[in-house]
């Protein structure tokens, strides 16, 4: 076969230049030419003319957005593989209906604890304003702020779920007390966990810290409101790395830069990448990482090379792997 003739695979989103690197892609050679894009596109318009040519699309996570009016401006696309345990923002029904497979090729291989570290690195970093304070000692100056003791405080879960669980252990080596609400937890699968099930009035109102766990659905968005930061102690701090639209940004804007807040740790946003005139990175008492979670050279490689398996059981005629969405998308 010539290689003019070959399907042609887009890697996309490789913003750190590691696709490569992270598995073994020559497997591959021979029956697909594989070029790996290293920038955000544009959906639809830049995203329909750039991926236009491509038998396949290899994504990473959520980056690129696949909405119907994409989908339908790509007529070679036969074949996506998806990384991460859903992808809301691809809309799966426009693909099954141009009978384009769509492989869930890495269930299993995010390492469990990346996001309860990320999740820590944020409490700790905004309990003792290290982003702060690291930019005051390169201006020359010296401490210019007084951390927050974790030991004997109390760490709230919005959401006890496999994230919420590593974290709560974690809190608890701290010496905090933990407590949590989600709309189905109960008294006995908390106390499983050491855990302390409170009402959502009372998660907001006694936390110390607030790490959030949900995962985004229409009946979790917005779920962190104005009237729930409200309830927070005025030296608590709020932790993200679930999903940006569970929290409603403006209003916790509008708490950080009152001194309503004492501090919040972000590594989601309601838009990502999160704009550069954002009034979030004017804020002094709030610590910003770009989505960092799940950002590992493991959970990476995990992603590729099941993202090559995928790709070598579909050119080999088997249909995609076996662990295929056959369900449910988060809008």
């Amino acid at each position: 076969m010539s290689g003019a003739l070959l399907p042609r695979v887009a890697v996309l989103d490789d913003y750190l230049h590691v696709a490569r690197e992270c598995a073994d892609w020559s497997v591959l050679e021979g029956l697909c030419e594989v070029d790996f894009l290293h920038r955000q596109l544009q959906v639809p318009d830049e995203a329909a003319q750039v991926l236009a040519p491509y038998d396949a699309l290899c994504h990473l996570r959520e980056r690129t957005p696949m909405p119907r009016s994409l989908i339908e401006r790509l007529p070679r696309l036969k074949f996506m593989t998806v990384t991460g345990k859903a992808h809301r923002t691809l809309d799966l029904a426009a693909a099954t209906e141009r009978g384009i497979v769509v492989s869930h090729v890495s269930a299993q291989e995010m390492p469990s604890n990346a996001t309860p570290e990320m999740t820590w690195a944020l409490i700790l970093a905004a309990a003792r304003h290290v982003a702060y304070e690291d930019r005051m000692v390169r201006a020359g100056r010296w401490q210019n702020t007084l951390g927050l003791l974790l030991e004997g405080r109390t760490l709230g879960l919005l959401g006890l779920g496999r994230v919420g669980q590593k974290v709560a252990a974690i809190g608890r080596a701290f010496g905090m007390r933990v407590i949590a609400w989600s709309p189905n937890l109960t008294a006995e699968a908390a106390a499983v966990h050491g855990v302390v099930r409170v009402d959502k009035e009372a998660l907001f109102r006694d936390s110390d810290v607030l790490s959030v766990h949900l995962v985004l659905s229409e009946r979790s968005r917005g779920v962190v409101g104005r009237a729930e930061l409200a309830l927070m102690k005025r030296s608590a701090l709020l932790v993200n790395t679930s999903r940006g639209p569970i929290v409603d940004e403006a209003a916790l804007i509008d708490a950080l830069a009152s001194g309503r807040l004492g501090g919040a740790g972000l590594d989601v946003f309601e838009q990502e990448p999160l704009p550069a005139d954002s009034p979030l990175c004017r804020l002094d008492n709030v610590v910003l990482t770009p989505h960092l979670g799940y950002a590992t050279r493991d959970t990476f490689e995990g992603f590729y090379r099941s993202t090559v398996e995928g790709l070598l059981e579909w050119l080999q005629g088997q249909g995609g792997s076996a662990r295929a969405i056959h369900g449910r998308l988060h809008p």
